[in-house]
């Protein structure tokens, strides 16, 4: 009698233990079945900004063959911001009730991004910053916080050296009068944005070191836009008709701007004007002469990245593994710097 309930016990033993393994390789098969799926939410500062909208087509283009060629298939949400940062915490707060793997955002204002930080590490999801980077204490607060960018000293000097050689090569070719002085005006991105204070710092900073003799006439804030870039120039045409010699800016939609402006009014002078970024409007703006010379991001690298990182913390992958990073965190993007000679020899 008691071999049969030992017996009897064994085999209850037997069936349970059966029946937790089916049940565990089911729960586990289901956990596999779910990261077949990868759910990216991006939201955008403004997405009427060129150089963001060109980086953010490319992510969705990134995505394509990310799906294609790991069969992992992606539902990527894109939204707008629209430059307002209560509705961009709003669009974060949706991503996270539908249960996104990944956010990346491109943040409104870099100095509040303690709103995003904080819901995303509730909901344990990480975030790839991009573009506009928050202030560094921010980013420390949790590991899964990334950025991508470019290196705002790195354009800046790249753009003041196209200005140098060309200085060096040919001095009338800025000093337009032969007064021994390149009077300029300047058009910068932002008030308070990190890249806008660099790019103005260093480009003047590599001109002054080169030897190019600048006296400024005056500038302005544009926002980054062409409308707000072609208002200044316009304005300072009236007030300074003779003077301006050379236009630096910190983006090409503020620098072709500049150019439309020199184009309504008719001037003929051969003013001399430089951007930042390389987008597809700055670069057939340079190849048509418009601008004298601007610094090309790599925008295929810089989405493909963003998007890399995206796919591996978004999966729970060792994101260093897929992409090397500057401080487990940080990656900028290649820069070159490109002038309309050269574009003329490339065509």
């Amino acid at each position: 009698m008691k071999r049969k309930h030992l017996f009897i016990a064994v085999l209850a033993g037997i069936f349970i233990l059966g029946a937790g393994c089916i049940f565990f390789q089911s729960w586990n098969h289901e956990e596999k079945e779910e990261k077949k799926t990868l759910r990216v939410g991006v939201t955008l500062y403004r997405g009427d900004d060129s150089f963001i909208n060109d980086i953010s087509g490319k992510i969705v283009e990134a995505a394509k063959t990310y799906e294609k060629d790991t069969g992992i298939k992606v539902v990527l949400d894109e939204v707008d911001g629209r430059g307002d940062q209560n509705q961009q915490n709003s669009q974060v707060d949706r991503f996270i009730s539908l249960g996104v793997d990944v956010l990346c955002v491109n943040i409104v204002d870099r100095s509040v991004a303690s709103y995003i930080i904080d819901k995303a590490m509730d909901a344990d999801i990480p975030v790839v910053f991009f573009n506009r980077e928050p202030v560094e204490e921010d980013m420390r607060r949790w590991e899964k916080l990334y950025y991508v960018g470019e290196d705002a000293r790195e354009a800046a000097v790249l753009q003041g050296g196209i200005l140098v050689d060309a200085y060096k090569k040919d001095t009338s070719t800025l000093d337009l009068d032969g007064d021994g002085k390149v009077s300029y005006v300047l058009l910068e991105g932002e008030t308070g944005h990190q890249d806008s204070l660099i790019r103005t710092e260093w480009s003047i900073k590599t001109l002054k070191d080169g030897g190019v003799p600048l006296e400024k006439i005056t500038g302005g804030i544009g926002n980054w836009e062409r409308s707000q870039g072609s208002a200044w120039m316009e304005q300072w045409l009236d007030e300074y008709p003779n003077e301006i010699e050379l236009v630096i800016s910190n983006n090409d939609d503020m620098a072709l701007g500049a150019a439309d402006a020199l184009e309504r009014k008719k001037i003929n002078r051969p003013v001399k004007i430089v951007g930042i970024d390389g987008t597809p409007q700055g670069m057939e703006g340079l190849r048509a002469g418009k601008l004298f010379g601007t610094v090309q991001c790599d925008s295929e690298e810089y989405a493909r990245v963003v998007f890399q990182i995206a796919a591996a913390a978004g999966l729970g992958q060792n994101v260093q593994e897929t992409v090397e990073l500057e401080d487990g965190k940080y990656y900028n993007c290649s820069q070159a710097a490109r002038t309309a000679d050269e574009e003329e020899k490339h065509n």
